[in-house]
C-alpha cells in the first residue's frame, strides 16, 4: 500500500488513550480530527531514543507556535498498547496538549501505509516516523521518514510547512 500523501483523505480507524479521569477510551480518528486542523505524528516506539529525546519534545515545546498557526490539536500515534503510551506521556511533565494515542495492533498505521517491519531488531511491526497536517480530514502536509531517519518530520519541519 502506498503511504498516505497530500490530497488524500485521512482514513478512519480506532486508537486508544487514557482520558483525564484515567478511563481507557477507544476513539475514532475521524471523531478527533473532523472539522479541525490537526498535526498527527507517528514514531516507531515509546521510550526509544530519537522518539523520546527529539521527536516528541519538539511538538510539546512548540505547541503554542502550532496554535498560532491555526492547529487545533496535536496527536502522537505509536504502535504500543495504551498502558505503555500512558506511562510514556507521564514522563513529559510539561505536556498539556499532545495527546498520546495507542495503535496496539498497527491497524491504523497500516491504513496510513506507514508500517515498518522491525522484526529483525525484535520489535515486530512498527510505524515509520512521520508527521501529517490534516485540515478537516484532508492531508495538506505529509512528511514521512525512511528507516531510522529523522530529517523531515520534526516539529520545526512541520511549522515551516504551515
Amino acid at each position: 500500500m502506498a503511504p498516505i500523501a497530500v490530497g488524500d483523505s485521512l482514513p478512519d480507524g480506532t486508537l486508544s488513550f487514557f482520558d483525564e479521569n484515567d478511563d481507557l477510551q477507544n476513539v475514532s480518528v475521524h471523531s478527533l480530527a473532523a472539522g479541525k486542523k490537526v498535526v498527527l505524528f507517528g514514531v516507531p516506539g515509546a521510550f526509544t531514543p530519537t522518539c523520546s529525546t527529539k521527536h516528541v519534545p519538539g511538538f510539546i515545546e512548540k505547541e503554542a507556535e502550532f496554535k498560532a498557526k491555526g492547529v487545533n490539536e496535536i496527536f502522537l500515534v505509536s504502535v504500543n498498547d495504551p498502558f505503555v503510551m500512558k506511562a510514556w506521556a507521564q514522563t513529559y511533565s510539561g505536556n498539556k496538549n499532545v495527546k498520546f494515542l495507542a495503535d496496539g495492533a498497527a491497524k491504523y498505521t497500516h491504513a496510513l501505509g506507514l508500517e515498518l517491519d522491525l522484526s529483525e531488531k525484535g520489535l515486530g511491526i512498527r510505524s515509520r516516523r512521520f508527521a501529517l497536517v490534516v485540515d478537516n480530514l484532508k492531508v495538506t502536509v505529509a512528511n514521512g521518514e525512511n528507516g531510522g531517519e529523522f530529517s523531515v518530520s520534526s516539529a520545526d519541519d512541520i511549522l515551516k510547512a504551515l
